[in-house]
């Protein structure tokens, strides 16, 4: 039996970096590996940062992120 790969944890964010003049690096990180990533709040999950690509792909599937 083959074993199951496992997907790598999503990368964190802390929201104090997106202030302190990293968005514009860590957006763009994000959307050219087309990575998802947690944006965090005091160590909670707040919002999730998904590339337009993978956006595009989701709605192509029939999934619409805003519907959930």
């Amino acid at each position: 039996m083959a074993a199951k790969r496992r997907k790598p944890p999503m990368r964190h964010i802390n929201i104090g970096d997106l202030s302190r003049g990293q968005a514009s690096r860590l957006i763009k990180e994000a959307s050219e590996k087309d990575e998802p990533a947690y944006v965090l709040r005091y160590g909670k999950p707040i919002a999730v940062l998904i590339s337009h690509e993978r956006y595009e792909r989701l709605m192509n599937e029939g999934i619409d992120p805003s519907e959930h």
